[in-house]
C-alpha cells in the first residue's frame, strides 16, 4: 500500500511511503482485537473498590432479639446484612484485574486494528515536524489543513515532542502518542490516524 506524504499546510509533497502489507493489508483477527482491548481495560482498572462486612462495621454484638418466636429473620447484632446500616454480604474487595496476554496475540490484535483502518483510508502520514514552542492555534492550523478536525485524532511521533505534545493537550478527541506506545484500543478508539514519516518505518516492522 502507497501513501503520499503531506506537509504541515496539508500540500503533497511529491514523496510516497509505502505500507507493509504483512501489517496494513492483513485479515484482521477480531478475536485477538477483542482479547488486546480487554487487557489493556482491564489493566487501566485500580482495583481498589470495597465494601464493609458484617466483621467491620462499628456496631454493638449484643443479640437484639430471641432466636426463635419473633416471626422473622434470626438477625442476631444490629451489623447484620438484613438490617439498615448492616454489613454487606459477598461485597466487593480490592483485587487485581490484570491478566497475561502472549505477546504475539498482542502483535496480532495491533496490526489488525491498523489493517481496519488502512481499509477504512483513515490513515494519514505527513512529513516529520515540531513547534518552536508549545502553540495551540499552531496544532489547530494543522488539524484543518490534514482537514480532520472534529474528528478523534491520534497522532503518532517517532519521539517524544513536549512542544507538540503541549500544543495538543488543550484540544478534545486529540490524542498524540510515541510510535513505542501504540496499541491496539487507541488505533480503534480514534477515527483518523496521522502518522509522521519517520514513525512509518517502525511500525513497517510491527
Amino acid at each position: 500500500m502507497e501513501l503520499s506524504v503531506l506537509n504541515v499546510k496539508g500540500e503533497d509533497t511529491g514523496k510516497k511511503v509505502i505500507l507493509n502489507d504483512s501489517v496494513f493489508a492483513i485479515e484482521p483477527n477480531d478475536h485477538a482485537i477483542y482479547l488486546d482491548t480487554k487487557q489493556y481495560m482491564a489493566n487501566r482498572r485500580q482495583g481498589t473498590h470495597k465494601s464493609k462486612e458484617r466483621s467491620e462495621i462499628s456496631g454493638s454484638t449484643r443479640k437484639l432479639g430471641r432466636q426463635k418466636g419473633g416471626g422473622g429473620a434470626r438477625r442476631g447484632d444490629i451489623n447484620s446484612p438484613l438490617l439498615v446500616g448492616g454489613g454487606r454480604v459477598f461485597g466487593p474487595r480490592p483485587r487485581d484485574y490484570s491478566f497475561k496476554l502472549n505477546k504475539k496475540v498482542k502483535a496480532l490484535a495491533r496490526r489488525s486494528a491498523l489493517a481496519y483502518k488502512a481499509k477504512d483510508n483513515a490513515i494519514i502520514v505527513v512529513e516529520d515536524f515540531s513547534f518552536e514552542a508549545p502553540k495551540t492555534k499552531e496544532f489547530v492550523s494543522l488539524v484543518k489543513n490534514l482537514k480532520v478536525e472534529n474528528q478523534k485524532l491520534l497522532l503518532v511521533l517517532p519521539t517524544n515532542n513536549d512542544n507538540v505534545y503541549l500544543s495538543a493537550r488543550n484540544i478534545q478527541r486529540t490524542n498524540v502518542i510515541t510510535v513505542s506506545e501504540l496499541n491496539t484500543y487507541k488505533v480503534l478508539d480514534a477515527k483518523s490516524l496521522v502518522i509522521t514519516e519517520s514513525s512509518v518505518a517502525t511500525i513497517n516492522n510491527f
